[in-house]
């Protein structure tokens, strides 16, 4: 599995780049190769696909964008082709909250969305995008078990300030689910 790749892109195609790192020319499928320029140096966050008949590169400019799309991908019906346009049009934030407040028009102005699947875009994911910029890495681990564990964001976020970071993310847990027990 890849992270990211730093190098220089050499090709820009209609739907993706070619990115040279070592002497190496990869071809990566991004949401929108033109806001690339030619012999410029990126870092680009990479989603290796493999299936039986194809392997490719995704990247993508943010981790956050990466993270998104592999939460997307595991949408039943939704693909990494369709998945990747979401972001040439839309933002993270925009893509998030159009989730969050189940507007399936949003949705649904991307490619090969329709009124199907973002309903089902919704009903999966509504509620499982926690993108909190303030908090700490241990903060944002805690959430996720917490939301994994059935609690609703706006609960976990009153808790929070009540939880010591100094735990370890066993302890602090334990605490969360003491508070919200309550």
């Amino acid at each position: 599995m890849f992270g990211y790749i730093k190098g220089i892109v050499k090709i820009i195609n209609s739907n993706s780049i070619i990115l040279e790192n070592n002497n190496i020319g990869y071809i990566i499928f991004v949401p929108n190769p033109y806001s690339y320029k030619i012999d410029n140096e990126y870092m680009v966050y990479l989603y290796n696909f493999i299936k039986e008949d194809e392997n490719s590169l995704y990247g993508f400019n943010s981790e956050e964008e990466k993270n998104l799309f592999l939460k997307l991908i595991n949408v039943k019906g939704l693909g990494p082709k369709t998945a990747l346009p979401m972001f040439a049009s839309g933002s993270v934030k925009g893509i998030i909250d159009a989730i969050e407040r189940e507007n399936i028009l949003y949705l649904k102005k991307f490619p090969k969305v329709g009124d199907k699947l973002a309903r089902q875009i919704i009903l999966d994911l509504k509620g499982k995008l926690i993108i909190i910029k303030t908090a700490s890495n241990e903060s944002e681990e805690l959430i996720e078990v917490l939301v994994g564990l059935g609690y609703k964001l706006a609960d976990i976020k009153k808790i929070l300030p009540k939880i010591s970071s100094e735990l370890t993310i066993e302890n602090q847990i334990k605490e969360a689910l003491k508070y919200m027990l309550r």
